[in-house]
């Protein structure tokens, strides 16, 4: 039914006898009033974090400045850190036409590569300070070089605490990120975000910026125009940057986790075939028990 259109629901109603006759309007009305749109998805991520709930609950607490149910103090940081990889240098064939009377800008569809940017860059949630750079490609070494950016200055420097939020990227997943964290800057305490919750994670929020403010139309003569392009928006953005008006909250994930799992997980249990790594998940009452939990992005 999902793939049907009205007309097509209408003839198979009719076919099975359902109704004897009914109009294309008299279906497109029912479907509306009773919120029924069989032609529309949505995406779904199960996570497979069992401590889904404690993680996630960490990082919602730093952005409402608490740390194990106590607040920050005035030095404390929290920063949000990620890379935006592969931002391509498309070289246009023909040369964008600009917006006229009555006409859009036309950017040419055929382009060649000039290469790709990884862009690292961290967020301090709290202050709305921005630190960029641009990178021939993400790991260790690229992340180190933020890492050292962003502390070897103040206030961070000589902070009390700073928080780095991320995600599980490779180059900074699990305990070793956390380790080598510490032994170059102890004051600097990891915080991940459990699989699949980069949503949690503000600095994206700055990466939906820069894509549609500079990064849209991909139209650059090479690829030092790109990192022109980036950090000259990054220094204007500086100039006008608020924090995020950030509220969503740990109350608010539990419920959403609690609506996904009643509304979906105790209607679906898939269960892992021998080659997959996919774990049955829990209906809601085993999930509040163990403090487990799986939500969507």
């Amino acid at each position: 039914m999902s793939r049907f259109s009205i007309t097509e629901i209408v003839r198979e109603a009719i076919s099975l006898a359902i109704v004897p006759s009914v109009s294309d309007s008299s279906v497109w009305r029912w479907l509306h009033e009773d919120a029924i749109r069989p032609w529309f998805h949505r995406s779904w991520i199960y996570p497979r974090d069992p401590q889904f709930m404690e993680k996630a609950g960490k990082v919602l607490d730093l952005y409402a400045r608490q740390w194990k149910n106590q607040p920050l103090g005035p030095n404390d940081y929290v920063i949000s850190a990620d890379e935006k990889t592969s931002i391509q240098a498309r070289i246009r064939k023909h040369s964008t036409a600009p917006v006229c009377p009555g006409e859009p800008m036309r950017v040419e569809h055929e382009y060649t590569r000039g290469g790709a940017w990884t862009y690292l860059a961290a967020w301090d949630v709290h202050r709305a300070k921005i630190f960029g750079r641009c990178e021939a490609k993400s790991g260790i070494k690229p992340l180190d070089r933020l890492l050292e950016q962003v502390m070897s200055q103040m206030p961070y420097k000589t902070a009390n605490r700073v928080f780095w939020v991320v995600d599980n990227g490779s180059s900074h997943r699990g305990q070793p990120f956390i380790e080598r964290l510490q032994t170059k800057w102890p004051n600097a305490i990891a915080v991940h975000l459990p699989v699949h919750a980069s949503w949690l994670n503000q600095i994206e929020i700055y990466f939906a910026i820069v894509q549609k403010k500079a990064l849209t139309p991909n139209d650059f003569t090479d690829l030092q125009a790109v990192e022109k392009r980036l950090l000259d928006f990054q220094t204007r953005y500086q100039q006008v940057a608020r924090p995020f008006s950030w509220k969503f909250t740990r109350k608010d994930l539990k419920e959403k986790l609690k609506l996904v799992s009643d509304c979906i997980i105790k209607q679906y249990q898939p269960t892992a075939s021998q080659d997959s790594t996919t774990k049955e998940l829990l209906p809601w009452d085993e999930i509040q028990e163990t403090t487990s939990a799986y939500a969507y992005t």
